[in-house]
């Protein structure tokens, strides 16, 4: 079956794609991890969008399946509606983890293909790279392992439905200092497991954070996605994505950076901020955030063995 036959899925995501402000600019017939075929959709904002003429999103599904047979048509156009918004930021790839590294994440294979290790697992590759204004050089492989226990949690286990806990497993591993940025090397491996989702509460749980902890991140987000990779044009402060990384709500978010525009750092213009010469005088604050993410995250030698202290 081709692309093109695939008429219900084509409607479906037609429609998902109105309603969240986008159209399809193009349907192709691509290939997953074992070569069987994938329905590649690429959506584009309009020039009415503000910030976002131009720009493209790619969604790439397994051929045969179908989210309006499945009853998951909601939840797609939730995804691209989300999506539409962050494509009004200057980089929308680009994310902030609470140790105050800018990344971008790209090059994510979906959709999930299984171990070919014999696991029990599905994974996901991609890649991260450290995106703080110079060459991005250093970056880490990905690959992403999600187990058929926490597979049994997600809708569906394609993009519009795995997207943003990957990605904030990405984060979170990040955070633990689990990932080494390097100039090559393997794929470097992110665990996503039950211990990410609260069964209790049905909601994804990957760090709880407190209003200091959630204020400096939104001041870092904007100081790093706007005032130096985006040119001071504001980003989307309202972001689900972020909400589900810093266990919390897009209201909250909101409110907190009303509060820091209140204080001179910030300029909300609705959902969207923008940092103000104050913040942006910050700037080594935020560099030494940084360095400390960054050196968290390298690997260091037990001084204490190679004097032969250590018991053995």
């Amino acid at each position: 079956m081709t692309v093109a036959s695939q008429s219900s899925l084509v409607k479906t995501l037609e429609a998902a794609a109105a309603k969240a402000g986008l159209t399809v600019s193009s349907i192709s017939q691509g290939k997953d991890f074992h070569d069987e075929p994938t329905a590649v959709f690429v959506l584009a904002a309009p020039g009415a969008v503000s910030g976002a003429e131009g720009r493209t999103l790619q969604l790439e599904l397994s051929e045969g399946f179908d989210p309006a047979k499945a009853g998951l048509a909601d939840g797609l156009t939730a995804h691209l509606a989300a999506a539409a918004k962050r494509l009004r930021n200057p980089r929308p790839e680009c994310y902030v983890t609470l140790g105050g590294l800018p990344v971008s994440l790209s090059k994510f294979a979906w959709p999930f293909h299984l171990s070919t290790s014999g696991a029990d697992t599905y994974i996901v590759h991609g890649e991260m790279r450290l995106a703080d204004g110079g060459a991005e050089t250093l970056h880490v492989k990905l690959a992403a392992s999600v187990t058929v226990t926490f597979a049994e949690i997600v809708p569906a286990m394609e993009q519009p439905y795995a997207e943003s806990f990957v990605y904030n497993a990405v984060r979170k591993t990040l955070d633990l200092g689990q990932l080494e940025f390097l100039k090559s090397g393997n794929r470097q491996p992110v665990f996503v497991t039950t211990r990410f989702y609260s069964r209790w509460h049905k909601q994804f749980v990957f760090t709880d954070t407190n209003d200091t902890e959630r204020l400096q991140y939104l001041l870092s987000k904007v100081y790093w996605l706007s005032g130096v990779l985006g040119e001071n044009k504001p980003v989307w402060i309202a972001d689900p994505q972020d909400a589900q990384y810093l266990n919390t709500t897009e209201a909250d978010l909101l409110r907190m950076a009303s509060h820091e525009a209140g204080e001179g750092l910030l300029t909300i213009d609705g959902e969207f901020a923008a940092p103000t010469p104050t913040l942006l005088e910050r700037a080594p604050e935020f560099k030494a955030a940084l360095e400390a993410g960054l050196n968290f995250t390298k690997p260091h030698f037990n001084e204490s063995m190679r004097a032969g202290e250590a018991n053995m």
